[in-house]
């Protein structure tokens, strides 16, 4: 076998293994790896429509190979300090709600969640307030029914950053430390409604236990 035909093989085991990689990491510097055996292989083949090919994927390659490293020491950088999700600026979606307008109605599609920037918005139904700072819609991620569950009204003009699903998914795949925090914060929201439901079966139990005492 000559060398030529040798980084040809190379060339195509490194395509094939793409196929098998989990991660858009694993993806991309496997695919890397296979531009650089195919531009040596078209080159000493003689075969240029290939090299020029790949001559322009390698740079494509190595740009989205940054971009996933860059946000991925952003989600590292941000977690070493309880998580500051404020680093979802950079892929996240701005979007300014107005006073009366709502945010997510319930009995909608989940299909995104939202970081609060400004303004001030209230759960229609509980009268919880969610203010500058939070994340609020990360539940609709695992709802079995992946519908809405609340309606989030917006109380005072502010902005949104939203994230889709999709975009958490890819995140969470890639970012253990990601996919924990979200863990963490669904668990934080579950635990806090099952604390408020607890308060309200018990203040429900007392009046009724005074009501029943008041009676002759």
């Amino acid at each position: 076998m000559t060398l030529t035909e040798a980084l040809g093989y190379a060339a195509a085991i490194l395509v094939l293994l793409t196929f098998s990689m989990r991660t858009m990491v694993h993806l991309r510097a496997v695919g890397i790896a296979s531009n650089v055996f195919f531009i040596a292989y078209g080159y000493m083949s003689g075969a240029y429509p290939i090299m020029v090919l790949h001559c322009i994927l390698l740079p494509l390659n190595s740009l989205r190979l940054y971009q996933i490293l860059a946000l991925l020491r952003q989600v590292e950088t941000a977690s070493k300090d309880g998580f500051d999700v404020n680093w979802l600026k950079s892929i996240a979606t701005p979007r300014v709600v107005k006073a009366g307008d709502n945010l997510f109605r319930k009995g909608d599609i989940a299909d995104r969640m939202a970081f609060i920037v400004s303004g001030q918005f209230q759960l229609a139904d509980l009268g919880i307030e969610i203010g500058k700072g939070q994340l609020t819609g990360e539940l609709g991620l695992v709802a079995p029914t992946k519908m809405r569950t609340q309606t989030i009204v917006c109380v005072s003009t502010g902005e949104v950053l939203e994230i889709t699903y999709e975009q958490v998914k890819l995140l969470y795949f890639q970012s253990p430390k990601f996919g924990f925090y979200l863990l963490q914060l669904a668990g934080h929201r579950l635990f806090k409604d099952i604390e408020r439901l607890e308060k309200e079966v018990a203040e429900y139990r007392a009046a009724k236990a005074e009501k029943a005492g008041s009676q002759p």
